[in-house]
């Protein structure tokens, strides 16, 4: 059997949430990766392009970027001599799901989902009834103090910034991004994918869903996206299987949910993922929060 494929991660998170400010130039070209947390980016200036998904967007000044977990992304430098300069902040998925059970059903992930759908990438034009880039900075700079139970007002801190990011959403005051480019082809073989995952997705299967060969459809995906198909399928049903490990499903069912032929072939993918076996990680993890090693965030 070949071994499984070693799937690129970057970041690093032991906690609930991290946030730090960055300002680099003359940076290396970035392959595409993912992270296992949620990742917002308020971008500061520099002549880049992020690609999310296979979408790039143009960035400008306060474009607010959202990754979701396991959304393959990169950055595109189109002039490194340009610092790029942004605000980044890695958030658990576990840290916005106590929260929101606190929050008499405020989804507080709700803007992840919102963005796969809209856009990724979303502007905030001066003016608005919330300053967004002025509590991101907040939190930032509250992140790196001291003082009497810092921790605990980083997080009240923290959350303001999201309710105030989340009422921005929700009273219109973000335009999604208009300059945008991508192939219609393998955004809906994405698409098809996602909503599949249970599925044979086998490279002739999906062809036959976008009228192209195998050859052709293998080369634009790679091109798009950075992985092979077989590499983005496993990787979305693994992210996938975790994410139930949270609930209370049978683990033998989560491997039929997920669109593994067996537990065992299931269990074995999980391991060489995650290096523990399905009900370890649901037994590690039922009340901390998952890291990943690494160092950097792009």
């Amino acid at each position: 059997m070949a071994p499984m494929p070693t799937y690129p991660k970057k970041g690093y998170l032991s906690g609930a949430f991290r946030v730090f400010r960055l300002k680099d130039r003359n940076l290396h070209p970035i392959p595409f990766h993912y992270h296992e947390f949620h990742k917002i980016i308020m971008f500061l200036g520099g002549e880049v392009d992020y690609i999310i998904e296979g979408k790039t967007y143009a960035l400008q000044a306060r474009d607010i970027v959202f990754v979701s977990a396991g959304e393959v992304h990169r950055p595109v430098f189109r002039n490194s001599n340009t610092p790029y300069e942004r605000i980044v902040i890695y958030v658990a998925p576990d840290f916005l799901a106590r929260w929101s059970a606190q929050a008499h059903g405020a989804d507080l992930s709700a803007c992840f989902e919102l963005a796969q759908h809209t856009g990724s990438v979303m502007h905030q034009l001066p003016g608005q009834s919330h300053d967004l880039l002025f509590h991101m900075d907040k939190v930032e700079k509250t992140a790196h103090g001291q003082g009497f139970a810092n921790g605990l007002y980083t997080e009240i801190v923290f959350m303001e910034f999201l309710i105030l990011l989340h009422r921005s959403l929700e009273d219109h005051e973000l335009q999604a991004q208009e300059s945008i480019a991508y192939d219609p082809k393998i955004q809906q073989v994405l698409r098809y994918i996602s909503s599949h995952l249970k599925e044979d997705l086998s490279i002739e299967r999906l062809a036959a869903e976008v009228f192209l060969s195998r050859y052709h459809l293998m080369r634009k995906f790679k091109e798009a996206t950075g992985y092979s198909l077989h590499q983005y399928i496993q990787n979305k049903r693994l992210i996938l299987a975790r994410d139930l490990l949270r609930t209370d499903m049978p683990v033998t069912r989560i491997s039929t949910e997920t669109g593994f032929h067996d537990y065992s072939t299931f269990s074995r993918a999980f391991h060489a993922h995650f290096h523990c076996s399905p009900k370890e990680w649901r037994k590690t993890h039922a009340s901390t929060f998952s890291g990943l090693s690494a160092a950097r965030s792009f």
